[in-house]
């Protein structure tokens, strides 16, 4: 596996997003942001995709807001042709605001934006896999720390201890904020770790911008349970005026904004 490659598309895909969000005025920059070096590192390094549909492993972001940090993300990685990024939320685009499997069928697994959902439905895949003779193949799911107020989670993960799907790997982009604000001011998660150990699930962290720790969460050794990997992340990274504040979760750069984000990418 190649870190330094993953990290390099991970700084283009960051350079995509504010170009993106700034074309287009829309976007969710700071939420982009945080989520490409684990989306670079899961289809880089770690998912085998190499087969057809069923028989490969499934990515589903169920942080659905994060649509741009996928699309950007799989321009910076040759999956996408990056002219296309020029059409983001505009009429008749492939690139919605919001994932569309039947506009990106090769990319996006499920349309998601209501949270609360990647979860259950990665559930589905993880069991089909195993109810099929594929438990080898994978079901890898991004989930948002604020959207883990959504009790559908909580019922997923029920489910998924007791079908014992240590083919489930559920990754939370622990950035810890949310549009109004700090997670743990509106819902408080904490002790998150617990929650999932009393739900049945393997718990690991990572430093979500490190695709070396990235990668070595997720392919530990399993111990026959389903697994969730909180990433420990920064909402905007790789922005310094951008970083941790919770304006950006849905804001745009501007033109001043753009030039020096790109200047900082650029260092």
């Amino acid at each position: 596996m190649d870190f330094q490659a993953i990290k390099q598309t991970a700084r283009q895909a960051r350079r995509y997003v504010l170009q993106m969000n700034h074309r287009a005025g829309k976007g969710h920059t700071g939420a982009d942001l945080s989520e490409v070096d684990i989306i670079c590192t899961l289809f880089m390094g770690v998912m085998d995709r190499g087969a057809e549909r069923p028989d490969q492993d499934r990515f589903i972001l169920s942080k659905g807001h994060g649509a741009g940090g996928l699309y950007c993300s799989a321009a910076a990685m040759g999956m996408i042709d990056p002219a296309i990024l020029d059409q983001f939320m505009g009429d008749d685009t492939l690139l919605a605001g919001h994932p569309v499997r039947q506009k990106l069928p090769d990319l996006v697994e499920i349309n998601s934006g209501g949270l609360g959902h990647g979860l259950p439905i990665g559930v589905g895949l993880a069991l089909g896999n195993k109810l099929s003779g594929r438990g080898h193949r994978r079901a890898f799911v991004l989930l948002g720390d604020g959207e883990l107020a959504e009790g559908s989670n909580w019922e997923a993960a029920m489910s998924a201890s007791k079908f014992k799907l240590d083919n489930l790997v559920a990754i939370v982009d622990r950035n810890r904020l949310q549009l109004a604000g700090k997670t743990e001011d509106i819902m408080p998660l904490e002790p998150l770790a617990d929650k999932w150990l009393a739900f049945g699930f393997e718990v690991l962290e990572c430093d979500g911008h490190d695709p070396q720790s990235i990668a070595s969460a997720i392919n530990q050794p399993s111990g026959g349970k389903p697994r969730v990997i909180l990433a420990n992340t920064e909402k905007g990274h790789g922005i310094s005026f951008m970083a941790n504040v919770p304006a950006w979760h849905h804001s745009v750069p501007n033109d001043e904004q753009l030039a020096l984000g790109l200047a900082e990418l650029e260092e």
